[in-house]
């Protein structure tokens, strides 16, 4: 992959990083924020539902940080766009659609494939 392309990558993830991590703040700040003590308990149970759907939001978006985080590390290190498993380089189209994959689509689709047998 030629330095262009590896550029444009890194700075996809910069942005992703940085869109994650505001909204993540937004969420923390909104939470500190919202104090409202409702005093009907079906108000209550609908708030705590809430902020359980949005902590489950933001650990997923946890989780694609840290794979952000690794797919950088493997830019830094001149491993990006490569499986993991053939060793062939990952289609352009591929990586677009998902930045942080490590699995070339044919690998993808056989592990994949495996897991669904088992």
């Amino acid at each position: 992959m030629n330095q262009d392309k590896i550029e444009y990558f890194r700075q996809v993830l910069h942005d992703e990083m940085r869109n994650l991590l505001g909204e993540a703040g937004k969420t923390v700040s909104e939470m500190t924020a919202d104090n409202v003590n409702f005093p009907d308990p079906t108000d209550r149970a609908t708030q705590e539902s809430d902020r359980n759907f949005e902590l489950r939001i933001r650990d997923r978006e946890r989780k694609l940080i840290n794979k952000i985080k690794e797919a950088l590390e493997r830019i830094d290190q001149g491993e990006f766009g490569v499986c993991e498993l053939c060793g062939e380089e990952i289609s352009e189209g591929r990586l677009k659609a998902r930045p942080v994959t490590t699995l070339c689509i044919d690998c993808k689709i056989e592990e994949e494939r495996k897991e669904k047998h088992h």
